[in-house]
């Protein structure tokens, strides 16, 4: 077994068992492993920590055997050798047999792309059965990493998210219950990445197709989101993930110009524009 960090958060080693596009710029890993057995979560927008090997090792480089010194250590490997992690969203957990789902955004893969692609879409665009990595994940099922709770009194869920914030929508779609009015709008790159989401609740989801000329660090939800009339609701809750930038801005509408409580409105930064995940950590610390 993997060496355990912290409660409620350890380490997983992880192999992949398939994969499967979504769309132009959206593929599936399926990932199972022994390790699995010991993995617990509610769902919804489970943060994770996925560590990811340089081309040409067999596995990701992570000093797992320090335990709570992990981070340290993987810090002073040289920068060619210490795994690429990337912060992701766990899709979907199965059991008989144990497995997780991740989908991972493509960008800059494609031929003549504009922007180069980082080294986790390099590696989700040719991931293939037996590719191992390591998973920094939850061994308990209610832990601090899910940021979607709605309150017991919630009678409207409103939902924002862009392409990165599509696993954790999907998911909280299907965690809502039979009726509950929900509005969702959900920013994409292309048009080939709408899908149907599965839901109970009496769910409208508009799905908005980004013009490449808009700037952005400008989300086309907000326009959107100005212009729709919201059911009536006493207790309202609010979910906004995605680009940094959108999400404040997003955010100040929603309690600014709507005046909902700002206690009832969770918004998480996935990305900032301009920046690297490592830039941002560096950032936070």
């Amino acid at each position: 077994m993997t060496t355990a960090v912290a409660a409620p958060f350890r380490f997983f080693s992880l192999q992949v068992v398939r994969t499967r596009r979504l769309g132009p710029s959206l593929v599936r890993v399926t990932f199972a492993g022994p390790d699995l057995a010991a993995f617990h979560s509610l769902g919804r927008d489970q943060s994770l920590s996925l560590f990811l090997p340089h081309p040409g090792q067999s596995e990701p480089r992570v000093p797992v055997e320090l335990g709570d010194r992990w981070w340290q250590g993987w810090r002073d490997l040289p920068d060619d050798v210490r795994a690429v992690m990337r912060s992701y969203t766990l899709r979907a957990l199965r059991r008989e047999p144990d497995e997780i789902d991740i989908d991972f955004v493509l960008h800059g893969v494609e031929p003549g792309a504009a922007v180069p692609a980082g080294p986790a879409s390099r590696w989700a665009s040719r991931a293939a059965a037996g590719d191992r990595v390591l998973l920094l994940g939850p061994a308990i099922a209610d832990n601090r990493a899910i940021r979607f709770r709605p309150p017991q009194d919630t009678d409207l869920v409103v939902v924002w998210g862009d392409e990165t914030a599509l696993p954790a929508v999907s998911a909280i779609l299907e965690s809502l219950p039979a009726g509950l009015p929900a509005r969702v709008w959900l920013e994409v790159h292309d048009a080939g990445t709408i899908q149907d989401l599965a839901t109970e609740a009496d769910a409208d989801v508009t799905w908005l197709v980004q013009d490449p000329s808009r700037a952005e660090a400008s989300p086309m939800g907000l326009g959107a989101l100005r212009a729709a009339q919201l059911p009536p609701a006493e207790h309202p809750y609010v979910w906004i993930a995605g680009e940094s930038s959108c999400v404040k801005e997003l955010r100040r509408h929603f309690v600014g110009e709507r005046g909902i409580d700002r206690r009832r409105v969770t918004f998480v930064g996935y990305w900032r524009q301009g920046l690297t995940e490592e830039q941002l950590r560096e950032q936070g610390e």
